[in-house]
This record gives structure tokens, sequence and C-alpha cells, in this order.
């Protein structure tokens, strides 16, 4: 398992606007998914350990966050090019890890490379005035190292988001599968 780190984006930036459909065919856009509070935008996939280790802990912290008006959607980079990240593998997964924020294909990877995503997992937050206030990893814990899956450092970040706040937390580079390009050996 070759771990990747996440590109870093600036903080500051804009969200790009991207529509991608879920595996039943529902369309989302960043317009339709955006929360009124802010957007968290993470790339996420089916086959990655590192999304794997993390995936329920992220669904239960999601369905939370969303309550409290953060949107949520997850990005799979990978649906054109591996089979076994296919849309129609993409609900199962989304049922086991119970996440109720919609999982779209990005198969053609505008998206993904719109975002400057990396690796699988990576997480995007935006605030209301949808600007990236932090990029990165949800916690320290690894397939492997001992560390509990917490969300802490992502969750952080999105307390802040939520309460209005500037986000001042420490941003360190999510580590995961690095995502399957298209155009790339």
């Amino acid at each position: 398992m070759v771990a990747t780190p996440s590109t870093m984006a600036p903080l500051g930036s804009p969200a790009p606007a991207f529509e991608l459909a879920e595996p039943d065919g529902t369309t989302w856009s960043f317009d339709r998914v955006a929360g009124p509070r802010g957007t968290l935008v993470a790339f996420v996939c089916n086959h990655c350990p590192y999304v794997k280790h993390v995936g329920p802990r992220l669904g239960a912290l999601a369905a939370a966050w969303r309550r409290q008006g953060l949107g949520v959607i997850g990005i799979n980079p990978n649906a054109g090019v591996r089979d076994d990240e296919a849309p129609e593998h993409m609900a199962a997964n989304a049922t086991a890890w119970q996440w109720t924020f919609p999982y779209v294909a990005d198969p053609e990877q505008t998206a993904t490379r719109d975002f400057h995503a990396a690796c699988t997992p990576d997480f995007f937050l935006y605030d209301s005035a949808r600007t990236l206030v932090y990029r990165g990893r949800l916690d320290a814990a690894r397939p492997g190292n001992g560390v509990p899956v917490t969300g802490d450092e992502l969750g952080d970040a999105v307390a802040s988001v939520l309460a209005g706040e500037p986000v001042d937390v420490g941003q360190l580079p999510s580590i995961g599968c690095s995502i399957k390009w298209k155009d790339r050996p």
C-alpha cells in the first residue's frame, strides 16, 4: 500500500463547480449540495484501505454535521478507471458505511482535477461563502497504526464553520491511495 499525500490546495480558493451523478442517476452540483453553513467535499472510493478504515466514522460524523447545516458530498474519482469503482458498486459501499450523503462518480475526473485532489480520502471544507477553509486529513488514524478514528482534526474545522467562526486549526495533508488517473500510467 503506497501512501500519497494531499496537494493541500490554497486556502481561500473558491469552490469549483461540478455536476456529477449518483449510481441511481440523481445529479448533484455544488449549488445543490451546499449547506447554509458550509460544505464538505470528500474524495473517497470503494477499494482504498484508507477509506475503508475511516468510512463508518465518516458516515456517523457526516450525518451529524448535515443535521447542523453542513452540506456533504462524496466524490469517487476512480469510477471511470477501475471495475470495482463502477457506480453499481458505489451504492453498496455507501450503505455499508452508512453514508447518508450523496456519493457521486467523477468518471471524467474533471471535478477531481478542479479540486486538486490527489488521494483518497481527501477532504475539502468550504465556509458559507464557498471559500476553502480546510483541506487535508480527517485525523491521524491510518490502517494499522493503532490510532483510533475520531475525525477530530476535520471535526474541529467543521465546528468552526458551523459556528460561523474562522478555522484556526492545524492542517495536515491527508494520506491515502493515489487517484487512479485515466491519462497517466
